[in-house]
């Protein structure tokens, strides 16, 4: 896979893309990083790549042609990656677009910064993407969220998929509680249940865990979720 970032601050992204997952991935060769900066593709001597908005207003907003021939750059044949812009207008990412996007061999995330793009520059996107309802002061840092949610899912990023396929937000649930030794920590004790050796019982607790967090933390979740019967029960249980 192929990865492009499109940024006025490249220099945000090597250290984060260098470590952990991501930079296993990519010693592996499963994944490729591409850092374009888009400052030099204004063609003036001081590199200006924003300017003030039409119609007046505070903030500066980015210059399309920069941003145009850069994007143009990637382009072999007249074919280029999937864009993709970081952006508040966008869809809430969420886990299914990181799967979605995972799929895909060659992508490139734009990152916005300052007050706005200029809105000729949307033509050329081909999806908005939003990773919450706040403000950052630029697309790096919610690009460096996005470039992660899609490493970790490639073949190979991680020693053992299956722990990627029970993750929270992967079955439509937040994920059960999890612990490791010691056995007692300042008083408090691993339950009884994951030390008994019962695999069924284990995995009923696990999924009960799953749906009464979901339903305490994110009942939107839960009121999207596929539920079978037994998950209803689990639910309405007086013992838990």
């Amino acid at each position: 896979m192929r990865i492009t970032v499109l940024t006025l601050f490249p220099e945000m992204f090597p250290a984060a893309l260098d470590a952990s997952i991501i930079g296993g991935a990519s010693t592996k060769g499963l994944v490729e990083f591409n850092l374009v900066n888009i400052r030099d593709f204004a063609l003036d001597k001081h590199q200006v790549t924003d300017d003030a908005p039409y119609g007046g207003g505070p903030g500066m907003i980015m210059k399309a042609e920069p941003i145009y021939r850069a994007v143009r750059s990637l382009e072999t044949g007249g074919i280029g990656p999937k864009l993709i812009l970081l952006s508040p207008r966008g869809k809430p990412y969420n886990q299914a677009m990181a799967r979605e996007l995972a799929r895909e061999t060659d992508i490139a995330l734009l990152c916005g910064h300052y007050k706005d793009i200029d809105e000729r520059v949307r033509a050329m996107v081909d999806r908005d993407i939003s990773i919450g309802d706040y403000i950052l002061s630029g697309g790096e840092v919610a690009a460096l969220a996005v470039i992660d949610s899609i490493v970790r899912l490639l073949p190979g990023a991680i020693s053992d998929p299956g722990s990627a396929d029970r993750d929270s937000f992967e079955t439509g649930l937040l994920d059960h509680p999890h612990y490791t030794r010691p056995e007692e920590f300042e008083g408090m004790k691993v339950p009884d249940i994951l030390r008994s050796g019962n695999h069924a019982a284990i995995a009923r607790w696990r999924r009960q865990q799953a749906l009464l967090i979901t339903r305490r933390l994110r009942p939107d979740l839960l009121g999207k979720a596929d539920l079978s019967p037994d998950d209803w029960k689990l639910l309405n249980e007086d013992d838990i």
